[in-house]
């Protein structure tokens, strides 16, 4: 075993030099984490890099930091996987590892057809119901910069992280605390895990909707399987429902057959849009531009003392593009996105308020908060619709939101492909949602000066931040709390907010399914 140390060094300093210089004797080194801390950069302090590193000396080999997948017979019947966004691909993926191959079906296409689906919506408003931004091989997660940072304490996140890794993922990934594949090399990647399932025996169906669970007829509490849009009927007595946090007509469902759900919190806002140049100066300051660091970021919150309402930022993404991410026909959506480059000239987030089940829509139905964000998402289409084309973006200079200006305005040019409309966003999302936008953006200019820019745009809405309800389950089998043979997961089920922890989630549902044959 070798030594572990941390360091700190600064930003364009060589780790390999520095650790070289003061272990003169050293065969190998090895990072476990690395971390940029760029606090003070706009008042002169150079940024630093903190390291976690494993050194080894002649004689001496690393500890290994992977675990060895044992060789098992799982199920007689394979495990159905619906959805194959992080939490079913890796699902199946452990399966898959321990040579337990499962049959997954995913509403939409794979990759490569489906951002042909997305450009004939993005540019035309011709939206594929069932293959868009968010259904389809890899899940909306393909769309929302490739981000890996979570906040879930796991052993499988590593795992995770390694296994991406293995299918094509830069070796950093796996050490850095806020790896970051970009959009365009997480589609590559996560196809490559689709062929190595298939390699594996595993049965891949795309284009495959289910419509219904099906349920043994001498106890309806027990999942069998699932039917599907063309009529056939799968059969399993292991169902893992992974499908995502957009499946709206899969919650009607499952509230038709009084599987436990309960309403949740979430969050409601729009997009802040600026020029990459204008973020990397005000975080940066003198080191703006420089290729070491690339692209800033920024994490912002503000609690109202009046409401205790929180507004916050969420899933930054520099140097990236607002897209359009709507599922029906009626309703706009928007997310934010980079490639791996992180080199378009804007930078956005979304500036998000909590929505809180219960005060602020009713949970006498457990589809409370399905229908608010429904209602958010249909009136900024008819906005779009009155004003626009249907499909355009609302938006408005953050200038002229905090004036509430009522009249259409001249925008800045945005990174979004759909383009835009002029809006009085006042107008689109809820009274609540707006005030609150509007004190906390006044907090964050203190906190950034500059932040608030007529240069910057807020556009539309931001609507699914997470899912507006829980699917229960038990805490240690991750089976419904009612439902037999049902394993509801990730993003869509109510827990994980992101690739890594949805991913993570799908670890720990095959763990499940083959604790029996694991002991």
């Amino acid at each position: 075993m070798g030594i572990k140390q941390q360091l700190n060094l600064p930003y364009n300093e060589d780790l390999q030099v520095s650790l070289r210089t003061q272990h003169p004797d050293m065969l190998d080194f090895r990072i476990l984490s690395q971390s940029l801390d760029a606090r003070g950069a706009n008042k002169g302090r150079p940024p630093k890099y903190q390291y976690n590193v494993e050194i080894i000396k002649a004689g001496e080999v690393f500890e290994p930091n992977r675990e060895v997948l044992p060789q098992i017979q799982g199920p007689k019947e394979m495990p159905l996987i619906v959805g194959a966004g992080p939490a079913g691909l890796f699902c199946a993926l452990r399966l898959a590892d321990h040579g337990v191959p499962c049959h997954l079906i995913e509403r939409g296409d794979r990759a490569n057809k489906r951002m042909i689906q997305i450009g004939k919506y993005w540019r035309q408003g011709l939206l594929n119901l069932d293959s868009n931004v968010c259904f389809g091989e890899g899940g909306a997660g393909l769309f929302s910069d490739g981000k890996l940072i979570t906040r879930v304490k796991s052993p499988f996140v590593q795992y995770v992280l390694n296994r991406l890794v293995d299918f094509g993922a830069p070796k950093e990934t796996a050490y850095l605390s806020n790896p970051h594949l970009g959009s365009n090399r997480i589609r590559q990647l996560i196809s490559k895990v689709s062929d190595y399932l298939e390699e594996k025996g595993c049965i891949l169906e795309y284009n495959t909707r289910m419509v219904s669970l099906l349920r043994e007829e001498s106890d309806p509490q027990k999942i069998v399987g699932a039917e599907l849009a063309d009529g056939r009927k799968i059969y399993s007595p292991n169902l893992v429902l992974a499908v995502g946090h957009s499946a709206s007509e899969v919650y009607r469902h499952l509230a038709d057959l009084k599987v436990p759900m309960k309403a949740k919190d979430f969050a409601i806002g729009v997009r802040m849009e600026h020029k990459r140049k204008l973020v990397d100066q005000i975080q940066l300051g003198e080191f703006a531009n420089d290729p070491n660091l690339g692209a800033a970021t920024y994490r912002l919150s503000h609690e109202d003392p009046t409401s205790f309402k929180g507004t916050y930022s969420f899933c930054m993404c520099p140097g990236g593009h607002v897209l359009s991410t709507g599922t029906d026909v009626d309703g706009i959506v928007i997310n934010g996105m980079s490639n791996y480059s992180r080199s378009s000239p804007w930078s956005n987030a979304a500036l998000v308020v909590s929505v809180k089940a219960g005060d602020d829509f009713p949970v006498d139905s457990i589809l409370g908060g399905l229908d608010f964000q429904r209602e958010v998402e249909n009136r900024a289409y008819k906005y779009s619709a009155e004003h626009g084309n249907g499909w355009q973006i609302p938006a408005q200079r953050m200038t002229d939101f905090l004036k509430n200006s009522k009249g259409k305005a001249e925008l800045p040019k945005s990174s979004i492909p759909s383009k835009t409309v002029s809006a009085n966003l006042h107008e689109v999302l809820p009274d609540f949602v707006s005030s609150h936008l509007h004190k906390a953006l006044l907090k964050f200019d203190h906190k950034l000066p500059g932040i608030i820019a007529h240069e910057g745009l807020l556009l539309a809405p931001e609507s699914r931040t997470s899912a507006p309800l829980t699917i229960l389950r038990d805490r240690e089998s991750l089976e419904s709390t009612m439902f037999k043979g049902l394993y509801p997961i990730g993003e869509g089920a109510g827990y994980a907010g992101g690739i890594t922890s949805a991913a993570v989630d799908g670890v720990k549902a095959a763990n499940s399914l083959l604790s029996p044959f694991l002991d």
